[in-house]
């Protein structure tokens, strides 16, 4: 550590007062993994379950018209 007039001046590591490992890093990668992973397979299942649009079952994608 340096004292210039009244200035300080730190290491990097001086002014942490610690080590950096970068499990941060991993822990956002993996949950954000994870997270991709349950959103896509709530929304694949959701889809292959869904009802199916066929001639004559009178589901459509069409919404209702509204009666004012």
């Amino acid at each position: 550590m340096k004292n210039n007039s009244e200035e300080i001046h730190l290491s990097t590591n001086e002014a942490r007062s610690g080590r950096t490992p970068h499990i941060v890093r991993y822990v956002l990668a993996i949950s954000l993994i994870l997270a991709i992973g349950a959103l896509s397979a709530v929304w694949i299942f959701g889809a292959s379950n869904a009802p199916q649009d066929r001639p004559g079952d009178g589901i459509t994608n069409q919404a209702v018209p509204s009666r004012g």
